[in-house]
């Protein structure tokens, strides 16, 4: 247990009772327990195994290499069509996670041993992405534009490729494009 992380479960408010029981769960495994990105995290070897958060509708178990389990009771979930690699666990109630708290430690151990075993998620390149014709179009008219683009980090094109194309209407797409420019042009991430 970790006394930097009992902030998280002492203000949880919705999930509490939730949280509480993932918890016991979790430090019943020996995982290191660490707060990443103001949820509990898991770690073995310092490699993040899975972490514990909240939403509005439910609380969960997002295991980071869970793409690569094997998933026997389905319950392993993919949040959007564009995570790659993690899977969440869902719950609305306590009962949920008592009902399946033996499956969760096995899950938990089958998380570990593909991290053990060096396993890694084959991710999509850059060039798999869509690129949106909006923004194809800017790159074939601005050779600078271009070129700052091709200069960004894979992870920043991806940002701004998911970020251009997830617009359903041109003029949606067109928009972000015009916004982020400027960004594109000074090396930065969507994000940063």
């Amino acid at each position: 247990m970790n006394t930097k992380v009992n902030f998280f479960f002492e203000n949880a408010g919705q999930w509490q009772e939730e949280f509480e029981k993932l918890r016991t769960i979790a430090l019943g495994t020996e995982l290191v327990e660490d707060l990443k990105w103001g949820c509990p995290c898991y770690t073995y070897k310092g490699k993040n195994i899975f972490l514990i958060h909240g939403f509005k509708e439910y609380c969960a178990l997002l295991f980071f290499k869970g793409s690569l389990m094997k998933d026997p009771n389905h319950i392993l979930i993919q949040q959007s069509k564009n995570v790659q690699a993690a899977r969440q666990i869902r719950f609305t109630d306590a009962a949920q996670i008592n009902d399946l708290e033996q499956v969760l430690r096995s899950y938990m151990f089958e998380a570990v041993e593909i991290e053990e075993s060096g396993a890694k998620v084959e991710m999509k390149k850059t060039k798999e992405f869509e690129m949106a014709e909006e923004f194809q179009n800017k790159l074939d008219q601005n050779p600078t534009l271009q070129e700052a683009f091709k200069a960004l980090t894979p992870g920043r094109q991806r940002a701004y490729l998911l970020h251009f194309s997830s617009a359903k209407q041109s003029k949606t797409r067109e928009a972000r494009i015009e916004k982020c420019i400027p960004q594109i042009m000074n090396g930065i991430g969507l994000n940063d």
